[in-house]
């Protein structure tokens, strides 16, 4: 038997790895799979180039609970330890270096504290964080002298036990005696939640307990000519060992990649339009399938959906930061060994190694979206309203994939026909150039709220945009500034006539008594806290009475409502209105040269109304009013 106690000086490192080594005690379980696998895949590798030659039989990690004993056994069958080994991996790389460890530890941030953890060889060790005394039992694969099965035993002090024991199988068997504040660890459903998280995809077998299963009985059909079943216990693993990810794309089918996505995501019903096979060896390693789903209204419900692995191991689905912000939406995988496992969140996002994986990654997007943009533009125009959030989104945020998009990103006007940015500038060029030479984008968000203006602008004969998306606000605001001499209007934020300023105003039947004098009239009968009331000189044609929304104002304030773009809190602030009256309508001179005030106040009101109800705006007891009204008019 040997012993040993290590001098740490400065303070014992088990309180420290107990409390600080992770955030999420329940990583102890990744972290002591994990080791199991590597063990597992070393034999295998061993195996491959000659330098083990005996059978390997089944290489199935078992994990055990036993809630009388309050235990977690872990079992693999690699390539095992000798005492020397023990020595070296369990005792010398951690506890020779727990004082150093103890000294940075103690200084460092968060994120600089996970990242040395690996350095220090504590990915073991993290099982102190919910055990008072941890067992390793352990027979190494080599023949021969110093080749003896041993046990190790430590109880959470810098002290600890080494016996030589009989073990017919090679391999590990790490026993962790879990301490009362952790008893949860001893639950089935808490083992296998743990298990599912981390471990589902892992390259070796996992086995925890067995489940009951229906297997059809060959050859026997029940009395309603239905293959038989019959119910059979087998040993439940856990995990899919060959991930489609893993696959070369030449060998996966549409239908491979769909079955894959409802392993990934079984609480989905929606399908993926499509995804990316990530395949690459240089200068990084990374594989991964990335899905491009439907993008609903609220984009935040699509968040954290990219599934971050590290050699088949779960690291994180929170991967803001880690990849450009606008990727968060995909759904998929990205597995690579150059991501640090044992490292904050924080950490990945400074990491270099991280950095290239994310542009990598973007360029790889914007590819596939080039390609079946070029290679069937219908079908890409059939899916654009499902994707275009995605691509906006990135877009607005990163410089380089704006530069990549342009080429791809879509319009669509309302009458259904889409453009690339550069056929509709083509487009409209010609009709929608004001005097100042500046190109002018007109566009609704709603095609039946906004109709009057839309069949105003079509009339003069311009082309209307639907930008109904929930980014569109700061999409716009992201084109005008990459766009030379062009500017958004929507077409509710102005009349018609003035939406493109092409020429001088038309002259006015009212001169400026009279328009003071009307103006007067109409603010008597209007809610002059909500409504600036301006005079324009339109054609007689055009409505009396209209409703617009400042461009600007609108746009900053929508944008605020969303978040960021617009000043804080500027969403709170009431609508910005305008009370367009037309000064050259026959009506206003009718109300003007009416002796009556009653009848004058009566058809102000009325025209008024008829402003507020093109815009959705006449509500409750106005409406009823302008209904009662509209009756005696009539008789």
């Amino acid at each position: 038997m040997q012993s040993g106690k290590i001098n740490v000086q400065t303070e014992n490192i088990f309180p420290i790895i107990k409390k600080f080594l992770y955030s999420d005690h329940e990583i102890f379980l990744r972290e002591l799979i994990s080791n199991a696998v590597d063990a597992t895949q070393k034999l295998k590798t061993l195996a491959s180039i000659g330098k083990y030659n005996e059978e390997m039989g089944d290489l199935t990690i078992q994990v055990e609970a036993d809630k009388k004993k309050g235990t977690i056994t872990v079992r693999d069958r690699g390539i095992g330890m000798n005492a020397e080994e023990i020595n070296k991996y369990i005792n010398e790389v951690a506890f020779s270096s727990a004082e150093e460890f103890v000294k940075k530890f103690k200084t460092k941030s968060e994120a600089e504290r996970n990242a040395i953890i690996g350095h220090f060889g504590l990915g073991f060790y993290s099982t102190f964080m919910v055990a008072n005394k941890v067992e390793i039992l352990t027979k190494t694969y080599k023949k021969g002298g110093q080749t003896k099965a041993v046990k190790w035993e430590c109880d959470g002090s810098p002290e600890y036990t080494m016996t030589e024991i009989d073990k017919k199988d090679r391999g590990t068997e790490v026993i962790v005696h879990i301490d009362k504040e952790s008893a949860e660890f001893l639950e089935e459903y808490r083992i296998l939640e743990l298990l599912k998280k981390y471990s589902r995809f892992l390259p070796v077998p996992i086995q925890f307990g067995t489940e009951k299963v229906q297997e059809k009985v060959e050859g026997e059909k029940d009395k309603d000519g239905k293959e038989k079943t019959k119910e059979v216990e087998k040993p439940r693993i856990i995990n899919n060992t060959d991930p489609l990810w893993k696959k070369p794309p030449t060998e996966c089918t549409g239908e491979d990649y769909k079955k894959f996505y409802r392993e990934l995501y079984p609480m989905s019903f929606d399908e993926p339009l499509f995804q990316i096979h990530l395949n690459v060896d240089y200068p990084f390693n990374l594989t991964g399938i990335l899905y491009f789903p439907k993008v609903k209204k609220n984009i935040e419900v699509q968040r954290d959906k990219i599934q971050l692995y590290s050699n088949q191991v779960f690291v994180t689905d929170s991967v803001e930061g880690i990849v450009p912000d606008f990727l968060t939406l995909l759904h998929g995988v990205i597995d690579s060994p150059d991501i640090p496992l044992n490292v904050s969140r924080s950490y990945l996002q400074s990491d270099a190694s991280v950095k290239k994986i994310s542009n990598y990654i973007m360029r790889k997007v914007a590819d596939k979206l080039e390609e079946l943009f070029r290679k069937d533009r219908k079908n890409f125009e059939s899916k654009w309203d499902d994707i275009r959030v995605f691509i906006e989104y990135g877009m607005i945020s990163e410089e380089k994939f704006y530069d990549r998009a342009i080429k791809f990103a879509l319009v669509k006007n309302t009458k259904g026909t889409y453009f690339t940015l550069d056929e509709y500038k083509k487009h409209i060029k010609k009709n929608q150039t004001d005097k100042d030479k500046q190109l002018v984008y007109l566009y609704t968000t709603d095609e039946q709220d906004q109709h009057t203006f839309i069949e105003s602008a079509e009339e003069k004969g311009y082309d209307v945009l639907l930008l109904d998306g929930v980014l569109d606000n700061h999409y716009i605001n992201t084109l005008e500034q990459k766009m030379d001499k062009t500017s958004f209007k929507r077409v509710d934020s102005d009349t018609a006539d003035n939406l493109i300023n092409k020429e001088e105003e038309a002259p006015s039947k009212l001169d400026d008594k009279e328009k003071d004098k009307l103006k007067e009239i109409v603010e008597k009968n209007i809610d002059k806290d909500r409504f600036t009331v301006k005079f324009e000189n339109l054609s007689e044609s055009e409505l009396p009475m209209m409703i617009t929304r400042p461009e600007f104002m609108r746009r900053m304030k929508d944008m605020s409502a969303l978040g960021g773009g617009g000043m804080m809190g500027m969403d709170n602030l009431p609508d910005q209105m305008n009370l367009i009256v037309n000064g050259n309508n026959p009506l206003l001179t009718k109300i003007l040269n009416e002796e009556h005030e009653e009848k004058q106040n009566k058809l102000v009101k009325q025209i008024y109304d008829l402003a507020l109800l093109s815009q959705n705006l006449l509500r409750g007891k106005d409406l009823s009013a302008f209904i009662q009204r509209s009756i005696h008019i009539i008789d």
